[in-house]
């Protein structure tokens, strides 16, 4: 593998490499040798090659992240151990379900922002599904007869379909479901950003408002390209699609570097409960001051390895890390520690050295004279006063 990786300029672009050539050799695999490739939608294929490769540098810039890196390797690790299958598969699951399938996670943040949120994003997965699957040729529709459409994925035939059937009504229509659900929750978030003054102190036009107009340009071009063709009659087709091409290129170059970036890497965060849940009696890290079972081994664990990977370790005194106590410990600790009630070693009413060397006494404790020389100071003094006073005759 190291070898392999000295004949690319980095990790990333090899991987960018790779990824270009599984895209290609599946598209090779599923139009028949490149028999079937549909040239108008050449823009597109070039476009998304493009997007690929600029997904592969932000996912990999993101991964090799101290505790982005941890945590991947922690949940491979955790996915691969057969003792936690059952608990890996429930974990999954349940994951799935609420925070990528049904969302729960946004409705908790009120009714209107999860309708908003989850419009967007079914609008866009089903867009960029078919989308991607036209572009390279995954799946394509033949013509078996004037009447009959053949459903063909990686070129293995898979359903007849009558040409004016409703079921083929649903595929003729699918990125246009998905473009009107797209328009539906861009409009709700615009109007949040317009009306809501909570919204607007904070929002950025590059990261929060940009995203959103462009997914309403592409959104619009595209509903207006059906309108072309279905009510006018072709009017205008071939500059309105060259436009809504221009906007869905506009949308693929950006998606990797914007707000957009969290659509892929959301699946991710099933991850986190696989390896972090807290399960009674299984892999909970109990605090070392209380023993009470306050978090998990794993996540314990990693917390340390990261911090100490960045120089920023927290070990204490005695050899334990701030992480190895509960957070109502903590506070405890750090009270005691500004008002300097913890118990030191060596002389108990030693100073306080500070971060910038500035030396100052206890709180509530004997002023450590000594080490200020106050006594030398003293005996200076005398001194002094001895030397001048004058000679009794």
């Amino acid at each position: 593998m190291f070898k392999l990786e000295k004949s690319f300029y980095s990790k990333t672009s090899m991987y960018s490499f790779f990824t270009i050539l599984i895209l290609f050799f599946l598209m090779w695999v599923s139009t028949a040798q490149f028999l079937h490739i549909d040239m108008a939608l050449l823009g597109y294929m070039i476009g998304t090659a493009v997007f690929a490769i600029g997904l592969v540098i932000r996912m990999s810039f993101w991964i090799y992240r101290t505790a982005t890196n941890q945590v991947t390797s922690r949940s491979i690790k955790n996915l691969l151990t057969k003792e936690r299958m059952k608990r890996n598969v429930k974990s999954l699951t349940k994951t799935l379900i609420d925070n990528i399938l049904l969302q729960k996670f946004i409705f908790k943040r009120g009714l209107y922002r999860g309708i908003q949120h989850i419009m967007i994003s079914w609008g866009c997965i089903i867009s960029f599904a078919f989308t991607f699957g036209l572009t390279f040729g995954w799946f394509r529709f033949d013509l078996v007869d004037p009447d009959t459409y053949q459903m063909v994925a990686f070129n293995i035939p898979l359903i007849n379909m009558a040409a004016d059937g409703w079921i083929a009504e649903i595929f003729y229509n699918m990125l246009n479901i998905g473009a009107v659900m797209v328009l539906i929750g861009v409009s709700m978030a615009l109007y949040r950003r317009v009306r809501d003054y909570d919204v607007k102190v904070t929002q950025r036009f590059e990261f929060d408002l940009l995203p959103l107009y462009i997914l309403l340009a592409v959104t619009v071009t595209g509903l207006v390209l059906t309108l072309s063709y279905k009510f006018l009659d072709g009017w205008m087709h071939p500059h309105i699609s060259l436009v809504h091409q221009i906007t869905v290129v506009i949308m693929l170059m950006y998606f990797p570097f914007g707000k957009l970036f969290h659509v892929p890497i959301r699946p991710l965060a099933t991850a986190v409960p696989m390896s972090y849940q807290e399960t009674l009696k299984v892999d909970t890290k109990s605090c070392k001051s209380c023993n009470q079972p306050y978090s998990n081994d794993d996540q314990i664990a990693d917390v340390q390895a990261i911090l100490k990977a960045q120089s920023f370790d927290l070990q204490l005194a005695d050899g334990t890390y701030l992480s190895d106590y509960c957070p109502s410990c903590r506070r405890r600790m750090r009270a005691l520690k500004q008002m300097n009630l913890e118990a030191p070693k060596g002389n108990p009413y030693g100073p306080v050295n500070t971060n910038n060397g500035i030396h100052i006494s206890g709180f509530g404790k004997k002023r450590s004279e000594d080490f200020y020389g106050i006594e030398e100071d003293k005996k200076k003094d005398l001194g002094e006063e001895k030397e001048h006073e004058p000679v009794s005759r």
